[in-house]
């Protein structure tokens, strides 16, 4: 048994089944021996990606593993562990090493060194004693703390050799868990329940730590109406008559009256990073911040009241504190919130109306969404998002109403990210319909990973809205756009996507998106990779009220 055999054996040890990769790596061969599945992409980006869908779909009890090869493999690499990184995701980066004689000789690329900025944890194997020990601090990082990528660099003429005795020393880290002091959480829910106008903010730690449930009793314990980040879109129903909807830099309008209007803000399970994604918090408001990492509070907010721990073991002191204020059943009976939250709902929707059921051809983008909506069977299926305009078109408008049932993501924006990361998804819900609402451009960043879809037999759905321009460019660079058509591109996509061996559906008016989706959750369920491509028009009127954050 020789070092990449011993790495597979811990892999196998912490439940890994699957696992992306793009050659030339030995560790390929070494997992297919003991029974995990590699999965080869068209390149390193897309395999990341996919591992990266896969941890956030399984919620941080399993994680996605990446291989790749040293020099070029690992280089090629950095943009997916970036994103990672940025949207703090917990997977496991493998690449071959320059071997120890020459990692630290130039220009031979390191990934200890140019990954450690990225990275929670950045480890070399250099001898073959310390590979389970350096596999099991990163299983404990992956495991720990704020979530995030780990790499552990492999050196082959360190690898190749054999290994004594192989894994048989390794042994599973646990995840452990802490939560604040009942002190400091007696401070926290006294000044919810005091504050006239307060709000919730959910994090993506919120659907790690499982914490739908006690977000949700606290919430109507106290009828305080809650706010999801882009990343965390699904940890609280869309559909709770105190959801306000999630804060991507479009978000209902709901969202912006209660962050303006509100006098009291405590955000649970999130790190509270101000990005130009989001919506940054008015400045005035009583701060309460409850997160898994100490360094997060007071970060990029002043905190009044700072909660370490996990969002759930936090939620649920929270629920008793506030019980043994208000009683059991708190505030339940008081429906005046909701109410409201109902009631700037409907003037917003109907706002928007126009829009989400335009007939005009070619199809307005905000007419797909609203389809979308109508058409998935929202408890059993997962949807994505991909970078630029679709990302603020359907972020404020669809409903996601069981958790995992979306995935939000862009505190850095990949193009592409969206086709890979639902491959990664589908790999953890088999029988869930697993879809990605993108651009045209997008799909050129990652197209050839469908044809990966279809060899793996992984069924999953691409939805391109085809505007043929780059939304929004013709403001930002008029001259360009004008004079050399710079943000204009044209193709066909759904031809493209046949010849990969995909199922291809052309839409041209707006009462075909629906049928056409129906048809391809039929196509997903007989094992076909569907991409649909929808012509659009482009439309750059979003759900934004920045007016309503003033005081």
């Amino acid at each position: 048994m020789n070092g990449f055999d011993v790495v597979a054996q811990c892999l196998k040890a912490e439940g890994v089944e699957w696992m992306p990769c793009f050659p030339a790596s030995p560790l390929i061969e070494a997992v297919a021996k003991i029974g995990i599945r590699p999965i080869v992409f068209r390149q390193e980006r897309g395999g990341i990606n996919a591992a990266d869908g896969f941890s956030r779909q399984s919620g941080g009890k399993n994680f996605g593993v990446f291989a790749s090869q040293a020099g070029p493999g690992v280089e090629n690499s950095f943009g997916g562990i970036a994103q990672a990184w940025g949207d703090s995701v917990p997977i496991l980066y493998l690449p071959g090493g320059s071997g120890t004689n020459k990692y630290d000789v130039a220009p031979n690329f390191s990934a200890t060194k140019n990954y450690a900025g990225i990275t929670k944890l950045a480890l070399s194997i250099d001898d073959t004693a310390s590979i389970t020990r350096q596999m099991r601090r990163a299983f404990h990082a992956l495991k720990n703390g704020r979530p995030g990528p780990v790499v552990v660099e492999m050196h082959g003429d360190v690898m190749g050799q054999e290994v004594p005795g192989g894994a048989e020393g390794y042994t599973n880290s646990d995840a452990m868990k802490s939560a604040p002091s009942r002190s400091d959480v007696k401070d926290a829910v006294a000044a919810l329940l005091k504050a006239s106008t307060p709000v919730l903010w959910a994090g993506q730690g919120v659907l790690y730590a499982n914490a739908t449930e006690e977000l949700r009793e606290f919430a109507e314990l106290t009828q305080i109406p809650v706010i999801t980040t882009m990343q965390a879109k699904s940890a609280f129903p869309d559909d709770h008559p105190l959801a306000l909807g999630s804060a991507n830099r479009t978000a209902p309008k709901a969202v912006w009256k209660w962050l303006g209007d509100s006098d009291t803000f405590a955000a649970i399970g999130s790190g509270m990073t101000i990005t130009n994604y989001g919506i940054q918090v008015p400045d005035g408001k009583f701060m309460i911040h409850s997160t898994a990492s100490a360094e997060d509070i007071n970060k990029d907010y002043n905190i009044d009241i700072g909660l370490v721990g996990d969002a759930k073991l936090t939620l649920e002191l929270m629920i008793d504190e506030a019980k043994a204020v208000i009683g059991e059943n708190g505030r339940r009976g008081d429906t005046a919130t909701a109410d409201l939250i109902s009631g700037v709902k409907a003037e917003w929707l109907e706002e928007w109306k126009p829009l989400l059921t335009s007939d005009e051809t070619p199809v307005n983008p905000y007419r797909v969404v609203h389809e979308i909506n109508k058409v998935v069977d929202h408890e059993n299926s997962v949807v994505t998002h991909d970078a630029g305009n679709p990302r603020d078109q359907m972020m404020p408008f669809y409903k996601a109403t069981t958790p995992f049932g979306y995935i939000g993501w862009g505190k850095t924006t990949h193009l592409g990210y969206g086709i890979p990361l639902m491959i990664g998804a589908k790999m953890a819900n088999p029988e869930k319909f697993c879809m990605n609402f993108m651009g045209d451009l997008a799909f050129g960043h990652t197209a050839m990973e469908i044809e990966t879809a279809v060899r793996a037999g992984i069924p999953i759905t691409s939805l391109i809205i085809n505007n043929l321009t780059m939304g929004g460019y013709d403001k930002s660079m008029p001259t360009a756009m004008e004079r050399y058509g710079a943000g204009n591109q044209s193709g066909d996509y759904a031809g493209v996507a046949r010849a990969l061996g995909a199922k291809a559906i052309n839409v041209e008016e707006a009462s075909g998106v629906g049928p056409a989706i129906q048809e391809a959750q039929e196509a997903n369920k007989n094992g076909e990779v569907v991409v649909i491509e929808v012509r659009t028009r482009q439309d750059t009127r979003f759900s934004a009220y920045p007016d309503l954050l003033a005081p």
